[in-house]
């Protein structure tokens, strides 16, 4: 896949998109962490724990090829996306833990993105063709994080302009994370079919657990409801575009990308209708509460 999309367009596509998060960013969202430490720990070990772990049974169950198997661990391994804020918003989360969480999980992707990668690559026995070395690392998250410091300077130094900017910029790059799956499917459009068919169901248990998990270990942890939507959108709406970006620009492989690109199709309509039965749900038990007689 050597061309203008991504050699070009998907380094802009992910600067843009992590500028868009800085732009919602303040330092206060990293101070957020003392005081609710519990939340921010219970989501951080679903994500960086528990959800790696369950893909790599998933694609050992589903004997997926080590390309693809690889592609999906290396999706598991990837920050919560931008889009997290934006479902968390619509269906009553606490968006503020949404934009601490997506803080935080950015920064620790610095080591545990190329460590569950490597270790993925290494099972495999790739390590003589691929590989996430330090150098490499250290690009993707200059084109990670410069773009996000980027954004907080500007929302720093122009509040207004940063407020007015974050709803375009959310929908800018949901639409720039569709082009990029769009284009990643029309690359391999002779082998899709069989990819779908290989990683489609990996890909949409993925999802659907994430979301599930996310949100049910902070509940069964104690943690408020609100804080509970939030995780569950942060695990669930991945970050595909800074997959892509390492699968194809860092490992030289479109192949390893197809699952973060089926990943996003299933994550937009799932996180969608997992927000819709969350609402309806609390919609019916705070109805129910309020009927209830006191006393």
């Amino acid at each position: 896949m050597d061309s203008a999309l991504t050699t070009v367009g998907l380094p802009i596509a992910l600067g843009i998109i992590m500028l868009g998060l800085g732009l919602s960013l303040v330092p206060d969202d990293f101070r957020r962490v003392a005081r609710h430490p519990k939340a921010v720990a219970v989501a951080l070990a679903c994500q960086l724990v528990l959800l790696p772990l369950f893909c790599f049974g998933l694609v050992k169950v589903l004997d997926l090829s080590p390309l693809l198997a690889i592609g999906m661990l290396l999706l598991a391994a990837s920050p919560g996306g931008t889009s997290a804020n934006l479902y968390s918003h619509l269906f009553r989360g606490d968006v503020a833990l949404n934009v601490t969480l997506t803080a935080i999980n950015s920064i620790v992707a610095i080591v545990t993105l190329p460590v569950i990668t490597n270790l993925a690559i290494s099972h495999y026995g790739l390590e003589d063709e691929v590989s996430l070395q330090f150098t490499k690392v250290v690009e993707v998250f200059a084109v990670v994080l410069v773009p996000v410091a980027i954004g907080m300077l500007i929302r720093q130094r122009a509040a207004g302009f940063a407020a007015r900017m974050d709803k375009p910029v959310r929908i800018g790059s949901a639409v720039i994370l569709g082009v990029l799956v769009l284009g990643i499917l029309l690359d391999q459009r002779e082998d899709v079919g069989d990819y779908i068919a290989d990683v489609g169901l990996a890909a949409a248990l993925f999802c659907a657990v994430s979301l599930v998990v996310g949100y049910v270990v902070p509940r069964a942890a104690g943690i408020r409801e609100s804080e509970a939507i939030a995780s569950s959108m942060e695990i669930g709406v991945h970050n595909g575009t800074l997959a892509i970006f390492v699968a194809v620009e860092v490992l030289d492989s479109t192949r390893m990308s197809v699952p973060a690109a089926v990943y996003s199709v299933f994550m937009f309509i799932f996180a969608a209708l997992w927000g819709l039965l969350l609402t309806r749900y609390l919609a019916r038990d705070t109805a129910s509460a309020r009927s209830t007689p006191v006393g």
